[in-house]
């Protein structure tokens, strides 16, 4: 298990089953449309081909940090605020 560390406007992330934050647009409104900024710092299996292919397999997330969620719609990030379920 591991805990995300996210800044600005959203709970960290208990694990990896959890649920994508939901946001929501005060401005307008909006509940669908999001460009969301993040930094990741991932763990994962690179694994070649003999001819020099790469997958990647097996990817962890070790820490992500929101670092702005804007409406898609009306372009603010100031209104942005995460839906409770």
């Amino acid at each position: 298990m591991f805990v995300a560390q996210v800044a600005l406007c959203c709970p960290p992330v208990a694990d990896d089953d959890a649920s994508p934050q939901r946001y929501r647009c005060d401005s307008c409104g909006n509940l669908t449309r999001f460009d969301v900024t993040s930094t990741r710092r991932t763990k994962a299996f690179h694994h070649y081909t003999v001819g020099g292919e790469l997958d990647i397999e097996e990817e962890q997330v070790l820490d992500e940090v929101i670092e702005d969620v804007a409406c898609r719609w009306c372009g603010t990030s100031a209104s942005v605020r995460p839906v409770s379920d």
